[in-house]
């Protein structure tokens, strides 16, 4: 006899919501505090304590903007955490702001501190691509999140995304040293000090939707 035809098999939708979101995007904003503060405090500390030269106006400017960043963001996950969503849109348009703001400030810092340090050991002119680099992904990453605000789960995704492109800045202050140790100074080790922390925790978000998805 004949076979009988074959259902066509859709994939099911990607579920907007998960009960674990509640607590797993919380921890991934608390990992990029943690990652933060645990790199530049020190490094602050030090430059106190050692009575280094004062750092030029738009390096605090750009510092005290990147925090505000974090506030925000943590802030709208507390805000989707409890359920007040027009509070969360209404916030949304600042940090709209604070990010096109961050775009010129991110770059303005960086060459300036370059500058500063031209022809001294610590000139680093090169180091400018990955910066500058940094500044672009955050823009793409992030104008994606703003225009998919409709769609919940892309939206939070994309946003983590492009705040941990600018975060690997606190872990490679935290974590390059040991791992330049551990595993030496070639490209690769390279990429794992400057990058590696957050490129894990961006994989772990994929891990993650595989797990609840």
């Amino acid at each position: 006899g004949r076979a009988a035809p074959r259902r066509a098999t859709s994939t099911p939708p990607f579920a907007a919501q998960h009960p674990w979101d509640r607590n797993f995007f919380l921890g991934v904003v608390a990992l990029i505090w943690l990652g933060i503060l645990m790199g530049f405090v020190p490094e602050m500390i030090r430059h106190v304590t050692e009575k280094q030269p004062p750092y030029p106006v738009i390096v605090h400017v750009h510092a005290a903007a990147f925090v505000a960043w974090l506030a925000l963001l943590t802030t709208q996950v507390m805000l989707i955490r409890t359920r007040r969503p027009s509070v969360h849109r209404n916030l949304g348009y600042a940090m709209v702001g604070l990010g096109a703001l961050m775009l010129l400030l991110g770059p303005a810092a960086a060459w300036t501190v370059q500058q500063r340090a031209f022809g001294t050991p610590h000139s680093n002119p090169g180091f400018l691509s990955v910066q500058l680099s940094a500044i672009v992904t955050f823009a793409v990453v992030g104008g994606a999140g703003v225009l998919l605000r409709n769609s919940p789960s892309s939206h939070k995704r994309l946003m983590l995304i492009a705040t941990l492109v600018l975060a690997d800045a606190g872990f490679a202050r935290w974590l390059g040293g040991p791992i330049a140790e551990a595993f030496g100074k070639g490209p690769w080790q390279r990429y794992l000090g400057l990058s590696g922390a957050t490129a894990l925790i961006i994989v772990g978000l994929g891990v993650y939707d595989l797990m609840t998805r």
